[in-house]
């Protein structure tokens, strides 16, 4: 009598587990479902493919200073950023009163002038 109800009470539990297992596995493949997963699964890859960019960006950038400074230091360019008085240039003033800044009235670069 005990082996009978042993086996019966292990094949109800069987049975409920098994129905547990379909069910839940149906309703993981509805639509619904399926569309909610690869939307998940789009998001996280976009969040991922963002952050390999970002770092991506970063190490470009720390590269690209390191190898402007190493090419400052060869051309000699970071050793003294001021020249010596000899060599110094001085801006020119221009003067506006020179007559080729002044402008020429007669003739009109609006093409849209008559229309």
């Amino acid at each position: 009598m005990f082996r009978r109800t042993f086996w019966f009470s292990t094949g109800v539990a069987a049975g409920v587990w098994a129905t547990t297992k379909v069910n839940r596995k149906l309703k993981q493949l509805t639509p619904e479902s399926l569309a909610a997963t690869a939307a998940n699964k789009a998001i996280e890859a976009g969040h991922r493919l963002k952050d390999r960019a970002v770092g991506f960006a970063l190490d470009v950038r720390d590269n690209m200073a390191r190898r402007e400074a190493e090419l400052g230091d060869a051309l000699g360019l970071n050793a003294d950023p001021e020249l010596p008085a000899p060599h110094r240039r001085y801006a020119v003033i221009e003067n506006r009163n020179d007559p080729k800044y002044i402008e020429n009235t007669t003739y009109s670069n609006n093409r849209n002038e008559d229309h």
